[in-house]
């Protein structure tokens, strides 16, 4: 036991100060498994480790909607989806941050990637609301906010991270999101029009986009609501599974762009190259935290924690609470991926030895990491969102974010207590 918890110690602590977490896991997971079973079988550990994992079939979901997620973010998209809104949305009183929340849960949809669906929408939303006069801390919140979605809206890499770490099935994890997503989102645009309401100077009103303008504005996001349906529509169907529609997904991805013609042939040497960047990435973050989950249950750590949380004698709701507190506690100061590849291992033992479902456990964690992104003292978003937009402070962000995070402490509950909302669409699945 002590082996395990001086690593995780070990790992957190590299973790806090920023060391690349695929080394920080890498690194501690080798030496803790040399201390427990000898140099000669850590090694044989490592090498069997990469090569089950590198032919697993499963593990191709992640480049292939990297890859789609980067072929689309190319077309601008993302400038499509808030145009499209905003004709619908941009009249009313907040119509231009609804719209923004409309755009980055869609844009989310295909990128997958919170950080970078907040870093798009400064560029893209941003500019259109100072035009029209919202105060900084209610369009900066807005985007912040709304960047969230992304690790939560299917395809999602982090769901597809605790997938694989937890041998979960990624299409059901998939599916299991869309009404919390659906949800988070509803909140999202009812704080807004709520603000609107109260603060009206904060939230004024866009133009109005006549009938023909409307139209127009939907011949935009036509490949992006087709390519939702095809991923969802065909795993939910069981038309094909999660890897094989991320393969028809970025292939269908490359289709429109290639008929639009939104991408040149130098662009298509940049997004290849950095798919493989970003995959070789997650690839490694993978293996580690897949060994440090070895070490973990080598060192009899997991089954302390059983043994501990047997003799408190919580009630499982109780239980899920603490777990949920360290997991929103770490999130104020580390990485959410981060977050779910040291913590995952070390409580799915818990999580299943007193019967929850992993599916629901996932999405549950997934949406306390997306309140941690933006919480104090260090929302992943948040200083994003500040490194895009330097005029903005970072305490009016912040205080913007305040409606936000209510919401979304409202949304868990609700998930906590109601299971249904989550596992709904797939208990048709199965």
């Amino acid at each position: 036991m002590m082996t395990g918890l001086i690593a995780l110690i070990a790992v957190l602590a590299l973790a806090f100060l920023r060391v690349p977490l695929a080394f920080a896991l890498l690194g501690v997971s080798i030496i803790g498994l040399g201390v427990l079973l000898g140099a000669e079988s850590s090694i044989s550990m490592v090498s069997m480790t990469i090569t089950e994992a590198v032919f697993s079939y499963e593990l191709a979901v992640v480049p292939l909607f990297i890859l789609m997620g980067n072929v689309l973010s190319r077309t601008g998209i993302s400038s499509d989806l808030f145009r499209a809104a905003n004709a619908y949305l941009g009249h009313v009183r907040g119509g231009l941050a609804l719209s923004t929340m409309v755009t980055c849960a869609g844009f989310s949809a295909v990128c997958g990637s919170s950080l970078a669906t907040a870093a798009t929408m400064s560029k893209v939303a941003y500019p259109s609301m100072k035009k029209y006069g919202y105060s900084n801390s209610l369009a900066s919140a807005s985007i912040a906010a709304g960047g969230t979605l992304g690790i939560l809206i299917p395809p999602s890499i982090i769901l597809m991270i605790y997938g694989i770490l937890t041998q979960t099935n990624i299409g059901q994890l998939f599916v299991a999101g869309v009404i919390p997503g659906l949800l988070g989102l509803t909140f999202y645009m009812l704080a807004i029009y709520v603000i609107a309401i109260l603060r009206p100077a904060e939230a004024p009103r866009g133009e109005k986009s006549t009938t023909v303008e409307k139209y127009y504005a939907l011949k935009g996001v036509w490949p992006f609501c087709l390519l939702f349906v095809l991923i969802i529509g065909g795993i939910y169907a069981k038309i094909f599974t999660a890897t094989e529609a991320a393969g028809m997904g970025a292939g269908f991805a490359l289709l429109v762009s290639m008929f639009q013609k939104r991408i040149s042939i130098a662009d298509f040497k940049v997004i290849f190259l950095d798919s493989a960047f970003t995959s070789v990435m997650l690839y490694c973050v993978l293996f580690g935290a897949m060994l440090f989950a070895k070490l973990i249950a080598f060192s009899g750590l997991g089954e302390s924690l059983l043994e501990m949380v047997a003799q408190a004698d919580l009630s499982p709701y109780q239980l899920i609470f603490a777990i949920l507190f360290v997991f929103l506690i770490l999130g104020c100061v580390m990485d959410s991926l981060a977050i779910i590849l040291i913590c995952v291992p070390l409580f799915i033992p818990i999580v299943v030895a007193n019967g929850f479902d992993l599916v629901w456990f996932g999405i549950v964690v997934v949406v306390v990491t997306e309140i941690a992104l933006i919480t104090p003292p260090i929302g992943m978003n948040v200083f994003v969102l500040k490194a895009a937009l330097p005029e903005v402070a970072i305490k009016d962000i912040f205080k913007g974010l305040v409606p936000f995070i209510a919401v979304d402490v409202l949304r868990l509950l609700l998930l906590v207590f109601f299971p249904i909302l989550t596992l709904f669409l797939v208990k048709f699945m199965k």
